[in-house]
């Protein structure tokens, strides 16, 4: 009895840790964390001037790097907190649709991680102009926006796609290069602009699988909206088109990194979209019946090989 009785308030906390770490998704913490990493070095390399890797430009690159993770973990779980209608018919085993947390934790654990990555992102800023916290600031007014009442731009088709697009694929990757470098020119934007012209489409793989908990709960994703196999193909470009702006911008002169690399990267991920769209539309219904389709782990892929291709290219 005593055994049972002291063991009992261990379990808890150790039972509350892990539901924390099931709100805030941690498979999804890596490719944004990544991503500034890779905007980081991509900014060290840019134009052909690396400056010594000192402890002063390394840390703001670290306190990124976390503050992208922290950020994501905010989002994922707001966005919890205001699907939780959604995730009782696609996620039941989801924290807050268990019980395992409650609504107040989940709120707590929200603004907390908030307020860790504005701080992480004021820290991460190496001219003084503070531009990765006001570009993650805005990132914030974003993520909210994706999840939360009035706007709740999830429910409204593209509008979903293009408040994932812009601060998870355009602004991570030039809150990245702000860790090391100003973000005043062209070079930092048109590389977001790759990244984001992808989310753009790809943004829509995961929905087509939560069709049925979206229609519940309002959502008009580009599945229920168009249908699954139109969709598929309406998203279909955005895998590989975004890509051919790399060898554009070696030719133009707005991308200074290895040009031999860039060279390699653009047709490889091209013919690697162009896989992942053949595995897309060649039976799009089975997109609404497989819950993680293979479609969607090679967009995060995809994501990953760009984010490495870019900095190897920029480092070497």
């Amino acid at each position: 009895m005593s055994g049972s009785s002291l063991s009992a308030p261990a379990a808890r906390p150790a039972g509350a840790l892990r539901s924390y770490v099931e709100l805030a998704r941690p498979f999804t913490l890596l490719p944004p964390a990544l991503g500034v990493v890779s905007g980081a070095f991509t900014a060290w390399g840019a134009g052909g001037t690396k400056a010594p890797l000192t402890l002063a430009l390394v840390l703001p690159i670290v306190w990124g790097a976390l503050m992208a993770a922290t950020l994501n973990a905010a989002s994922n779980a707001i966005n919890q907190i205001y699907d939780l209608e959604i995730d009782r018919v696609n996620k039941p085993r989801r924290p807050l649709c268990t019980g395992a947390l409650s609504m107040g934790q989940a709120w707590g654990f929200t603004l907390l991680a908030f307020v860790v990555a504005w701080v992480l992102a004021w820290l991460a800023d190496p001219t003084s102009r503070h531009e990765c916290f006001w570009i993650v600031l805005f990132t914030s007014v974003l993520v909210w926006a994706y999840s939360a009442p009035p706007l709740r731009t999830k429910r409204h088709g593209i509008w979903a796609n293009v408040t994932i697009a812009i601060p998870r694929g355009m602004l991570l990757k030039v809150a990245g290069w702000s860790t090391v470098k100003t973000v005043m020119g062209v070079e930092p934007w048109f590389i977001g602009a790759i990244f984001g012209l992808f989310l753009l489409g790809a943004a829509s793989t995961k929905d087509f699988a939560d069709i049925e908990g979206d229609k519940k709960g309002g959502c008009r994703t580009l599945p229920i909206e168009y249908g699954v196999a139109r969709a598929a193909w309406m998203i279909a470009p955005f895998f590989v088109l975004p890509f051919t702006l790399i060898p554009i911008g070696v030719w133009r002169g707005i991308l200074t990194g290895n040009h031999v690399l860039l060279m390699v990267l653009g047709p490889l991920l091209i013919a690697y979209g162009c896989y992942t769209v053949w595995l897309l539309v060649r039976r799009p219904e089975e997109l609404a019946a497989t819950e993680n389709h293979p479609s969607w782990t090679h967009m995060y892929r995809m994501m990953m090989v760009a984010q490495v291709g870019f900095a190897l290219a920029y480092i070497f």
